[in-house]
């Protein structure tokens, strides 16, 4: 007889699964052009009523009501001309660009030196690098969720890698999208992720 392993489900605040949630959400829609089932998973979420009560919400429902228009071909090719191009991409998704001006620099050394010492690591399939912001919000989505092997991070844990890695660039990066020609669908994603990255570094900053 066989066991199976044993999942862990640590117990989350509902404001620390809807965190873990938008960054998960967040994380997939910049590593790759969303397809047709995450397309569909997005605008099948729920608009949220309290809307008129901030811009997030407002943000969070012009996202999923883009996700139930979007065309995944559409979505593809935008993704291909923002992200990836036939050389210099039009909007740069790494850190290290952002925070020194080049690709693979000392930002991108320290990243590497915390997230060894977090215990955390690349996998070894993965062919982003691990200063691409999707690498970086999946980062703090474990950091905040655990796993089978980890409980969530303390607080002060999420709020220096946040600040340290996340915070000093990742509003440039969203102003650029937005304001990239070439944005269509990724502008409604610039928008929700902006005023989520708000939201969390005002939050952390109150810690």
């Amino acid at each position: 007889m066989s066991s199976a392993p044993i999942a862990l489900h640590h117990r989350l605040e509902p404001e620390d699964r809807a965190r873990a949630n938008f960054y998960a959400v967040l994380g997939a829609l910049f590593a790759d052009a969303p397809d047709a089932a995450l397309l569909r998973a997005i605008g099948a979420s729920g608009l949220l009523e309290d809307a008129e009560a901030g811009a997030l919400p407002l943000a969070w429902n012009r996202l999923v009501s883009a996700c139930r228009v979007m065309d995944p071909e559409a979505a593809r090719q935008e993704h291909t001309d923002l992200f990836v191009g036939t050389g210099r991409a039009e909007v740069n998704l790494h850190g290290s660009h952002w925070r020194s001006g080049f690709m693979m620099e000392k930002p991108l050394v320290e990243l590497r030196r915390e997230l060894a010492a977090l215990g955390l690591a690349r996998k070894p399939e993965s062919a982003q690098v691990e200063d691409h912001v999707s690498a970086l919000f999946e980062t703090m989505r474990l950091l905040i969720e655990g796993d089978a092997t980890r409980p969530p991070a303390d607080v002060r844990v999420q709020k220096n890698f946040f600040e340290t890695h996340i915070a000093s660039w990742v509003f440039d990066l969203c102003n650029a999208l937005r304001r990239c020609p070439l944005a269509n669908y990724y502008r409604p994603v610039a928008e929700f992720a902006e005023l989520f990255m708000a939201l969390e570094r005002d939050s952390f900053a109150i810690e």
